[in-house]
């Protein structure tokens, strides 16, 4: 089968793999569709992990194999493949820390090489741990592939959403109008909550209102601080979700945040960075800082029901659709994205079958 592989820092080879080999009780799956994720591409641009490596892991495709020992999945069921499934019985999950569980972090979905997802490939397979626990997800029908890839990445950002303790009448602030942030917006918005966006790219910043935001300012005005206070009656927002990994960003979400508000730490930071911080601005204003990483086995279910029964639209955030064997190209333009660049979505050659 075709797939790339992470050869190095910025080197995708396009080239020929086995077929992985299933196990009695795993599943391939072949991959239809796979989202372009920011931590997909950090692990292509930086030496984070050895190579080789097969990326991807918002993945959706058909069951092609099953195992012999595998019961309640057949051949030709179309499927979401969750890449990480927690062990449910360790202190971390047991505090619903799920990401934190190391079995949640060391069994993956896999192509070939170390599993590290495995959906920027043709066929990917799914260890009997994430099959028997809920790792695969049948898609209804009348819901296409590309809104089923959606169910991983809504889930990452639902558990932000809920961590924050979102409630109705609430005022959210999103730094960035990315993917990530467009469906922090539409979240917030699904829960009840007023929404504002800031963005550098005109577009985004239009796109933003579009998809529901009460407002949307652009990142560097002088006076973001004063509108953000006249739109929530001097008080400033409840929440702020840093979707940008952006110092200033951090910065105007602690002038944006009302006393007794929180801020979520959502895009990762490089590790170089230092803020530098007075602590009593938190004590004094009885501010909370947290950091939401990954998904939530606790709002898998959630996540589902919300994108497969459309009460978000998940279609108004994809903008460009790339081959697989132009992967590169895709992280290319993910890196410089044009005005109108959103989510970026991957296709296998297999997937034209």
């Amino acid at each position: 089968m075709k797939a790339q592989v992470f050869r190095g820092v910025n080197q995708l080879s396009y080239e020929e793999v086995p077929v992985p080999e299933l196990q009695a009780d795993e599943v391939l799956v072949q991959v239809r569709v796979v989202g372009l994720c920011q931590s997909d591409i950090k692990k292509i641009r930086y030496p984070l992990y050895d190579p080789p490596r097969i990326y991807g892991h918002e993945t959706a495709g058909v069951i092609a194999a099953v195992g012999e020992n595998v019961t309640g999945w057949q051949v030709g069921q179309r499927v979401v493949v969750m890449h990480h499934i927690p062990c449910m019985r360790c202190g971390y999950c047991l505090n619903d820390n799920f990401s934190m569980c190391e079995v949640y972090k060391n069994i993956s979905t896999t192509a070939g090489f170390v599993p590290s997802g495995g959906g920027f490939a043709d066929y990917v397979k799914v260890p009997g741990h994430i099959v028997r626990n809920g790792g695969l997800i049948p898609i209804p029908e009348g819901v296409s592939f590309e809104q089923a890839s959606f169910v991983e990445p809504t889930n990452c950002c639902l558990k932000a959403v809920k961590k924050a303790q979102v409630n109705p009448g609430q005022t959210v602030l999103v730094t960035g109008a990315g993917p990530i942030g467009l469906m922090f917006i539409m979240l917030v918005k699904y829960f009840g909550a007023k929404a504002i966006a800031t963005d550098l790219i005109p577009s985004r910043i239009e796109k933003a209102k579009a998809i529901g935001a009460e407002a949307a300012f652009d990142a560097r005005d002088p006076e973001l601080q004063a509108k953000v206070f006249a739109l929530t009656e001097g008080m400033g927002v409840d929440t702020t979700l840093l979707a940008v990994p952006s110092e200033k960003a951090f910065f105007q979400a602690l002038d944006c945040t009302r006393k007794g508000g929180k801020i979520v730490f959502f895009a990762e930071f490089p590790d170089e960075v230092e803020i530098p911080i007075n602590p009593n601005l938190l004590y004094r204003r009885e501010i909370d800082l947290m950091g939401s990483y990954s998904s939530s086995y606790r709002v898998q279910s959630l996540a589902t029901d919300i994108v497969f029964n459309r009460r978000i639209d998940v279609d108004a955030l994809i903008s460009d659709r790339y081959p697989l064997q132009k992967l590169a190209d895709a992280v290319e333009r993910a890196i410089a994205p044009t005005p109108d660049t959103y989510k970026i979505l991957i296709y296998p050659q297999s997937a034209e079958a």
